[in-house]
This record gives C-alpha cells, sequence and structure tokens, in this order.
C-alpha cells in the first residue's frame, strides 16, 4: 500500500483533516529559505504532540550541522526528522546517537543522472530517501514545496537501486497521483501545494487525490 504524507501543515485543523481523508504522515516545515508553509517551532511541536500514534510527524529542517539538526528536532519533538538539504555523511552517526528513536528521512532533489550516484550514497546513512524537485544549487535555495514534477524515470532508477524505502515528491496533485504511484512505484507519496486552494488544505482536493490513488493503496 502506498502511503501518503501531506507535507506545509500549518495548525492543529488542518492536521486532523490530512489524517481523516487517510495521510500516514505530517510534513510540518521549519524555517526555509524559500517556498511555503513554514510554521514556528513551538506550533510544530504541538501539531507533533497531537498527532495520533500510528502517523508519523516529519520536521523539515534545512539545518545541516548536527548539533543545529538536534536542537531543532528536540524543541518539535517529531517522530522523523527530513534533512532537506545536503549534510556531510559523519552528521548522520551524530544524529543516530543524540536521537537515537528518530528516523533520519534525507531529500534528494533529483536535478539529473548524478542524483542517482547522491541516493545511492545516502541510502547507506539515512532510514528513508524522498525525491523532490528542488534547487539547491540556486542563489536563493529551492529545497521543496516548489510544484515541479521532475524526471520520474530518475525517480524510479533511484528505486531500483537503493535498499531503502523511498517517497516521491515534487508536482503531485489529484490528476498525475496514480500515474505518478505506477510511473515509480514509490514506499509513499508526499505533497504539499497540490492539495491546497490559496495556500490552504482543501478537503474537496485531498478526497480527488486520494480517490485517484485508491487503486494503488489496496
Amino acid at each position: 500500500m502506498v502511503r501518503v504524507k501531506i507535507c506545509c501543515i500549518s495548525s492543529l485543523a488542518e492536521a486532523a483533516l490530512a489524517v481523516r481523508h487517510g495521510a500516514s504522515a505530517l510534513g510540518l516545515v521549519g524555517h526555509m529559505p524559500s517556498g511555503p508553509g513554514a510554521i514556528g517551532d513551538k506550533l510544530i511541536a504541538e501539531i507533533a504532540a497531537a498527532a495520533p500514534p500510528a502517523v508519523a510527524t516529519f520536521l523539515l529542517t534545512s539545518e545541516t550541522e548536527p548539533d543545529a539538526i538536534v536542537d531543532h528536532v528536540r524543541k518539535c519533538g517529531t517522530s522523523t526528522v527530513q534533512l532537506v538539504d545536503a549534510v556531510d555523511p559523519q552528521a548522520y552517526g551524530a544524529l543516530r546517537k543524540a536521537l537515537p528513536h528518530v528516523k533520519i528521512v534525507q531529500v534528494i532533489h533529483v536535478t539529473g543522472p548524478k542524483s542517482v550516484e547522491e541516493a545511492r550514497e545516502c541510502a547507506n546513512h539515512a532510514d528513508a530517501l524522498l525525491l523532490d524537485s528542488g534547487r539547491p544549487a540556486a542563489a536563493v535555495k529551492e529545497l521543496g514545496g516548489t510544484g515541479r514534477v521532475h524526471d520520474w524515470s530518475l525517480s524510479r532508477r533511484i528505486m531500483a537501486e537503493v535498499p531503502r524505502p523511498v517517497f516521491l515528491a515534487g508536482g503531485l496533485h489529484p490528476d498525475n497521483a496514480a500515474e505518478a504511484s505506477q510511473a515509480v512505484q514509490p514506499f509513499g507519496l508526499d505533497l504539499c501545494t497540490g492539495v491546497r486552494t490559496d495556500g490552504q488544505l482543501d478537503a474537496a482536493k485531498l478526497e480527488a487525490f486520494f480517490g485517484a490513488l485508491a487503486p494503488a493503496r489496496h
């Protein structure tokens, strides 16, 4: 069954709405250099504490130094940390030592064939990968929430070559949900802007997304 992570959750009400429609995980966005959905650490902690036990809570952090990442996770109390930028390989060991019960998800921004090599290396350290469509090399880093689809053939290669669960993100919405799931066959799908209207989580779009995905979830 393909899992669904609803990202950019901005309130307790949005979290409850996402869970009611079938979300397996909630994405809670900390401070970012650009992009939608960032909220304060206090609110992230409130939403994480209120989430049902079976629903994972992901802290999206742009921190790259181990001490700063650990401090951010401890403030927010999430079950998972999503590293939206590249980190030094030694950082993973430091995170596991300081946060032994927190899962580590490394974002790979799929920009070309080199992303496959990057994914293979990161899979040696992270618990899961998330394939997104950001541009970390841009003058102002884009680290998620772009609404852009990347090359799914590269994502499918990564799926085939890494021994870790893989989430697919980037430009997903009700009209391409089933196609994305079939083309890449990921562990999970992750979306933000594709189920929002004027920045707010849209119940009708959530229903359409999960409805389109229903055959792949059984």
